[in-house]
């Protein structure tokens, strides 16, 4: 559990890292330029049997009580990768410290793949 907020009189409140997760995947979602979330066998297996994973392409750690994120992404061909990247790394970011106050060391962006979007 991640520790969002402290107020002594009133107690902790804690933020569960698949929580981290969930926000982390839709802010990338939501980026122009990003078709999908690569997620792992075990993800297309259980989206196959109808389980939605809204953690999809997501990694999240906690390395000396620093958060790192990690999304895996499959861009749109004809964009640029770079601008893509960086937009998902900064609405990620800002999503979880709009949503949790807490900050986010790192996050890595992985494109694990191009996509041509058909327009119909």
């Amino acid at each position: 559990m991640v520790q969002a907020l402290n107020h002594e009189e009133l107690g902790q409140v804690e933020v569960a890292p698949e929580v981290l997760g969930v926000i982390a995947s839709i802010a990338a979602s939501e980026v122009e330029g990003v078709v999908d979330m690569h997620g792992t066998f075990y993800n297309a297996l259980a989206e196959k049997f109808g389980r939605v994973n809204y953690t999809k392409g997501v990694k999240i750690d906690m390395i000396n009580d620093a958060i790192v994120v990690d999304v895996y992404v499959t861009v749109a061909y004809g964009k640029a990768i770079p601008l893509v990247a960086e937009a998902v790394q900064e609405n990620v970011q800002s999503t979880i410290y709009t949503m949790t106050n807490l900050d986010i060391r790192e996050v890595n962006i992985h494109v694990v793949d191009i996509q041509i979007v058909k327009h119909a």
